[in-house]
């Protein structure tokens, strides 16, 4: 292979970070709308399920509390967990009169536990907007208002935020932004999500999503789709076909979330959605359905290539020009990562050790594979459609 080609064969690899950065750029942060909800003020509703989350839930809710709203009520779903999340829970809801623990009913066929308990809180809410967020969240003070404010100005009947992920460990580090970023080579910044029209081409992130009442029930809620792994995106999804306005925008100041604390967690979480909740975002065509397991795999070992190809030549296993080949995308791809993991304001040398998550990603999809439609998650066994 000459020089020449092995350049030309190189652009794929360098220019498909270059077209990641250019989509995300389209994107709109909670910042831009004010701290203070004028006249009238909703009520709003957080509503947090948990199972078996002592370690987040006095840190999620002692921030919601701190919330400049001035008009909102927390309500903690302990969905029959057998660590200490109940206690806690109820004992900030004696030092707390916004406080409610509510338990839901024993969990019936064909639902999943989360939509369960979110519809479980719903039925003790008095809000006119409902916030659904996740126990390992953070929020700060303004967030509340801001969404307010940010739903009434884009008319949105649901708001969903994407905020700031917490990476403490090793594997956090090296695994995580890379389900971010194909997500972000998926459907691009907010702005495309948000002004998407077809129902594919949205998204919602589950760790915190504001309703209004009204549409909630409109829509048929939770239970409308209570057999969906991925039940945000399939929130997204069924708004923008029953016509209503989504809105996806960035709340990096505003929110924070630490999903997962070890590598266990990491593979067993992204698991659990990546191959079913994947397929909720592929076109319904029979094609696309049926290449889409061949895709989950292809992109991790399409990334690979470059930097084995590398440690060949490094050994003396390939000509030059491969060598070269190889290089250019190496170093297209540690490029994009500095500025990634700069971004996460972690260490840069996270990105020389980017082709370890690859391999991470590789042994997710296809255990996930694997597994088809059987999940397993926080003790319970379903199986989706």
């Amino acid at each position: 292979m000459s020089v020449a080609l092995a350049i030309l064969l190189a652009l794929p690899w360098v220019l498909a970070p270059l077209v990641i950065v250019v989509r995300a750029r389209h994107t709109r942060s909670l910042d831009e709308w004010p701290e203070v909800v004028p006249a009238p003020v909703p009520r709003v509703s957080v509503i947090v399920p948990a199972r078996n989350e002592a370690r987040n839930i006095e840190r999620c809710v002692r921030s919601i509390l701190a919330t400049t709203h001035p008009d909102a009520e927390v309500i903690v779903v302990d969905d029959h967990s057998t660590d200490e999340t109940g206690g806690l829970a109820r004992a900030m809801a004696q030092s707390d009169a916004r406080v409610k623990v509510v338990t839901p009913p024993p969990l019936p066929e064909g639902w999943f536990g989360k939509q369960w308990a979110c519809t479980a809180g719903v039925r003790s809410a008095t809000g006119e907007v409902y916030l659904f967020t996740d126990a390992d969240t953070w929020h700060a003070p303004d967030l509340v208002a801001r969404g307010v404010n940010c739903m009434r100005s884009r008319g949105a009947d649901l708001l969903t935020v994407g905020g700031m992920q917490e990476l403490g460990t090793f594997w956090e580090r090296v695994v995580q932004p890379q389900l971010f970023v194909l997500l972000i080579a998926r459907y691009g910044g907010t702005e495309q999500v948000s002004n998407a029209r077809r129902p594919d081409d949205v998204i919602a992130n589950g760790q915190c999503i504001f309703i209004t009442r009204a549409a909630y029930e409109a829509s048929g809620g939770h239970e409308a789709v209570r057999e969906k792994v991925a039940e945000d995106l399939a929130l997204a999804q069924r708004f923008v076909r029953q016509g209503r306005r989504m809105v996806l925008v960035a709340g990096l100041e505003q929110l924070r979330t630490r999903m997962y604390t070890s590598l266990a967690e990491v593979i067993a979480g992204w698991r659990k959605n990546v191959f079913v909740g994947g397929l909720e975002a592929v076109p319904d065509r029979p094609l696309a359905r049926a290449l889409f397991p061949v895709t989950l795999v292809a992109v991790p070992l399409v990334a690979l290539a470059p930097p084995v190809v590398l440690v060949a030549g490094l050994l003396g296993l390939v000509s030059g020009a491969w060598f070269l080949w190889a290089a250019l995308g190496v170093a297209a791809a540690v490029a994009f990562w500095l500025g990634a993991y700069a971004f996460f304001d972690l260490p840069l040398w996270y990105a020389l050790v980017y082709p370890l998550g690859i391999l991470v990603l590789l042994y997710i999809v296809t255990t996930a594979l694997a597994q088809g439609k059987q999940v397993q998650w926080k003790g319970r066994a379903y199986r989706t459609g």
